[in-house]
């Protein structure tokens, strides 16, 4: 069935008349005419019958004059461009996707803002291990955040912030204590962060650039393991700079400059191009890059000397 005819049926029986119809419809009546001839085929029943100079609605039109207005009106409202959304009034579960990285400073917040803007959304927050498949594409996670280098052709990547790579010792350690070079770096012990189990990261290309290499005496799969490996410990590890104003000192830990001109760290959203126009995603990603770049900007690196490495801006906080 052609759903125009709806349209000219709502007409036709909102106003009884064929040439009323046809002015709203901005046709002419012949083609109006033509309209309700193949409406009656269709339908098998006349709509609208001729008692005197005017047309009544036969039982059948009376009966189909409600439904077929509702319709009409529910098929222009979904092609009506939505207005602003009211996150109040939202009721949806989102999955997000972030390694620890970045998940320990955008959890709280995150939550706590949606709590307060959104209190119908329920946030799943997944882990990592699900970056390099098509987690995004089948809707099993819906924003990925942190360490964009994976992402498949046709999704979305927003660059979000940079964040710098820093390390974490204990309060006492030398490193924290006293003067930072890379000769007392390179002979600290070392905790490395890779999933693979690889030792050897950005920070050992960096040290060989200075003939010097570190001892690396354990690798840990992610950022949690090494700062707990790391706390009650002389070892040290590398972090990421935004975890520095909150999950560290509660762990009791101390931060230091690493003196090496290392790689930074693009924190950015990836998800998929359905999802780019919906009002209800466009507002977690808009809270996800406030609460990022508010992070960000309470941690900006402090003046540095520049070297030939400080061009590098690809790769990680340690081996992938």
């Amino acid at each position: 069935m052609d759903m125009n005819l709806l349209v000219a049926l709502d007409a036709l029986l909102d106003t009884n008349s064929v040439t009323l119809a046809a002015q709203r419809l901005h046709t002419s009546p012949p083609a109006m005419s033509r309209t309700l001839t193949r409406l009656r085929r269709t339908l098998g029943d006349p709509l609208l019958v001729r008692a005197g100079r005017s047309l009544v609605p036969t039982p059948r039109a009376l009966e189909l004059r409600y439904e077929v207005g509702t319709l009409v009106e529910q098929a222009r409202s979904l092609l009506i461009p939505r207005g602003d959304l009211d996150p109040s009034a939202l009721r949806r579960t989102f999955a997000v996707q972030a390694g620890d990285m970045v998940l320990t400073e955008l959890a709280a917040p995150l939550l706590a803002a949606a709590r307060a803007q959104a209190p119908g959304v329920t946030l799943r927050f997944l882990p990592d291990s699900l970056e390099g498949t098509s987690a995004l594409r089948d809707g099993r996670v819906d924003l990925e955040v942190g360490v964009i280098d994976h992402a498949d052709p046709e999704t979305t990547v927003r660059r979000v912030c940079a964040d710098r790579v820093i390390g974490v010792a204990m309060a006492e350690h030398l490193l924290v204590t006293d003067r930072v070079t890379v000769a007392a770096y390179a002979a600290a012990r070392h905790v490395s962060i890779s999933r693979n189990g690889r030792a050897h990261g950005p920070i050992d290309d960096r040290l060989a650039l200075h003939g010097r290499t570190r001892r690396v005496v354990a690798t840990v799969p992610n950022l949690t393991s090494a700062l707990f490996a790391v706390r009650g410990s002389d070892l040290v590890c590398p972090a990421p700079a935004l975890l520095s104003a909150s999950a560290l000192p509660a762990l009791g830990l101390s931060t230091f400059e690493i003196p090496l001109p290392l790689p930074e760290v693009a924190i950015g959203m990836a998800w998929h191009p359905r999802n780019s126009a919906d009002g209800g995603h466009r507002w977690l990603r808009d809270l996800v890059q406030e609460i990022l770049l508010r992070s960000a900007a309470a941690v900006r690196p402090p003046k540095q000397r520049r070297g030939r490495a400080d061009q590098d801006t690809d790769g990680g906080l340690e081996s992938r």
